[in-house]
């Protein structure tokens, strides 16, 4: 079947002519993309989203002084005659490089204002990000943005036709939903027909693809939107896109191995291809996240009680104090740092709570710099054994009386100093975390949250001492994250499928029962009708199209993206509405 349509405009597009087109009559549509007046010879290169095409006019009836009234990103189209460009004119870098249209007719179907335009797209100048992102319909006409929507699409569609031919069913949940408590901040909707109440935004559709397993679907998944009302980064988005998938009578197994077949899929890997295993906890003992990127070393080490009774009252006071203590040693041959790139490195970690890097130097076996004074032989030798590292090189060390804490900045300095000393390596490194804990204690709430979300069910060993409200601090999840050069590409769980243990989970997460049937009752009725043991998992699509893009930045990889401070430059969003909509929605006290 042609992949032609009736009816178009063009013949061709602009990255498509070549010397087996020599002859032939063709029409083309584009934005000029350069002209050049070379006195007796005109050329104007024309430029689609496929590539670009020369236009000559040296057989031109009209007028040519008509050429200089089409401005840079104005829109023409073309008719003429295909013909090979002299020998010494081809340009090898170009697809169309070899030929050129001769214009015989050429119409102006848009004049660009070249005077306010505020950048061109396929300039040498850049632009701000800020500007680009006010006029992103501008900026979207790069070609890096334009290829990168077309990875999304090709993403989005092997994604659905691995699904599709697993017997997976697309199913479309509600988007105005009601508001839960499960992590994040909602975004909420005011009801103008039923005053004071509000409908929100799903932060994830998991009640609702829990609905579907007990209403027999057996095998759901979905390509949707989710909102969550949180601090951004550069991989955050307040509305980000999930691969959703939930199956029936299924266990981690099941999940992990559809996981790589989508994988597989989308990075183009061999069929034999694994993806390795690592527990929660060895990935924070290791590398203090359980997002690790394991494309280059620099693991850590917990010291804490080679310090405990050194003379350096800082470490040893924080050991006593049940504190912790991380070492990372970079070899000399990995590189060096000098005196002014260390001090730098408390920055590095401020932001997550660190109040500096400790350190010192070793040169055959002699100790320098920092806190060397500290360090004697019996305490190095302690050290080296302890760490399992040894040799010429740097020492440095991260304290806090807070594990987090210290995970957190040892986490941010290790990634500083892969990028910093050129230590990250090529490729995709894929590694599935489990045992994850089932809770987390929140000290600002004094109570357990869910380390996933409520839904998430405990390890089936843990369950009697789940049950009985027993060790809550080690119990473990039925729960599981896809992850791959330290970003989280999807997470998913076993869920909660009898009603007594998700009862439990919501009184153990400090809900009463009142608070619990206002907020999930028709959930808990619906685990009383014979609900099958079912699990998933959620991709977030952005972060994968944004690793096989080669971008680090999300925004590159959606079509109108916001801000770090979630505003829409382009449109102005958010905004105030208008004073009548505002009473209509009986919100008119808002100022």
């Amino acid at each position: 079947m042609s992949n032609k349509l009736k009816g178009l405009l063009r013949t061709h597009h602009c990255a498509e002519l070549n010397v087996k087109n020599i002859g032939q009559k063709v029409t083309i549509c584009g934005w000029v993309n350069k002209y050049r007046n070379l006195g007796a010879l005109h050329f104007i290169d024309l430029r689609d989203k496929y590539g670009v095409t020369q236009l000559g006019f040296e057989e031109f009836a009209g007028d040519l002084a008509v050429l200089k009234s089409f401005s840079l990103e104005s829109v023409v189209m073309a008719e003429g005659t295909v013909r090979a460009r002299p020998d010494n004119a081809q340009n090898k870098k170009m697809a169309t490089g070899e030929v050129e249209l001769v214009v015989e007719k050429i119409e102006l179907m848009s004049r660009c204002d070249i005077d306010s335009l505020p950048f061109l797209p396929n300039g040498s100048v850049q632009s701000s990000e800020d500007l680009k992102l006010k006029y992103r319909y501008l900026d979207l006409r790069t070609k890096k943005l334009q290829d990168i929507l077309k990875l999304r699409s090709v993403t989005a569609f092997k994604a659905r036709e691995i699904l599709i031919g697993h017997d997976f069913t697309e199913v479309e949940t509600p988007i105005l939903y009601k508001s839960t408590p499960e992590g994040a901040r909602d975004y909420v909707v005011p009801s103008r027909v039923q005053p004071g109440k509000v409908y929100a935004l799903p932060q994830s559709p998991q009640t609702l693809k829990q609905l579907l397993m007990i209403g027999g679907t057996d095998r759901y998944f979905q390509i949707t939107k989710c909102f969550r009302d949180e601090d951004l980064r550069a991989d955050r988005q307040p509305e980000f896109t999930q691969i959703d998938i939930e199956a029936s009578f299924v266990t981690q197994e099941t999940i992990k191995d559809l996981v790589r077949k989508l994988l597989i899929s989308f990075f183009t890997l061999p069929e034999d291809f694994e993806i390795p295993m690592m527990s929660f906890a060895h990935a924070m003992k290791v590398y203090g996240s359980d997002k690790p990127d394991l494309r280059f070393g620099l693991e850590h080490s917990i010291v804490t009680d080679v310090f405990k009774e050194c003379s350096f009252a800082t470490f040893a006071d924080v050991a006593k104090a049940d504190g912790m203590i991380k070492a990372i040693f970079i070899p000399s041959e990995l590189g060096s740092l000098p005196r002014k790139e260390i001090d730098k490195l408390t920055d590095v970690i401020k932001p997550y709570g660190g109040k500096g890097v400790a350190w010192f130097k070793v040169t055959d076996t002699t100790r320098s710099g920092g806190i060397s004074k500290f360090v004697d032989d019996a305490l190095y030798t302690s050290l080296t054994e302890t760490a399992q590292r040894s040799g010429d090189g740097i020492w440095l060390f991260v304290a806090d009386g807070s594990e987090d804490r210290v995970h957190a900045c040892a986490s941010a300095l290790r990634l500083h100093l892969g990028s910093h000393l050129k230590l990250v390596q090529d490729g995709y490194r894929f590694v599935w975390i489990y045992d994850f804990p089932l809770f987390e204690w929140s000290e600002e709430d004094k109570r357990y949250a869910a380390r996933h979300h409520p839904f998430t069910s405990p390890k089936i060993e843990n369950m009697q001492k789940f049950m009985d409200g027993e060790e809550l601090k080690t119990l473990t999840a039925e729960a599981y994250d896809i992850v791959c050069n330290g970003y989280e590409l999807g997470g998913g769980s076993i869920r909660i499928h009898n009603s007594d243990v998700q009862r439990k989970m919501f009184e153990t997460l400090g809900m009463s029962e009142e608070e619990a049937k206002y907020q999930f009752g028709f959930f808990m009725d619906a685990l009383n009708y014979g609900t099958p043991p079912h699990g998933g998992l959620a991709f977030g699509l952005d972060r994968i199209v944004m690793l096989l893009a080669g971008t680090d930045n999300i925004r590159d990889v959606i079509a109108f993206p916001k801000t770090s401070s979630a505003s829409d430059l382009m449109a102005q969003a958010p905004s105030i509405p208008a004073e009548a909509q505002l009473k209509e929605l009986h919100m008119n006290w808002i100022k």
